[in-house]
């Protein structure tokens, strides 16, 4: 089974903004955690992006790959870099998060790929 990032995540937005209607101060208040988490103040926001990843991979949450591995193309993070702090998401969960691993990387590539 091949998972597609950019499916995942649009059917997350669709359910995300469901959601805000139904619970909209609580998605409200989340949205500011997140704005505020993520901002650039000592660590900047590649940085933070690439920590939100690997504890993605140790969540095993498919919806994390693909925001964070989007997010981390939109700040021009490499291959490479991404692998390197797969590794380290590998070394710290061991082999559960080596198949998470594995996704977060198609995930990467798959955000690299153009729009069609």
């Amino acid at each position: 089974m091949t998972k597609e990032y950019k499916e995942i995540i649009s059917d997350i937005s669709t359910y995300s903004k469901e959601l805000h209607k139904l619970i909209p101060d609580i998605m409200a208040g989340f949205g500011s955690m997140a704005k505020a988490a993520t901002q650039a103040k000592i660590i900047d926001e590649k940085t933070k992006e690439m920590i939100a990843l690997a504890l993605g991979v140790a969540a095993h949450c498919d919806g994390c790959l693909g925001y964070h591995t989007k997010a981390l193309v939109r700040l021009g993070a490499t291959r490479e870099e991404v692998a390197e702090v797969l590794g380290m998401a590998i070394y710290m969960g061991g082999g559960p998060s080596l198949m998470y691993a594995a996704d977060a990387l198609r995930s990467f590539d798959q955000f690299m790929q153009p729009q069609k």
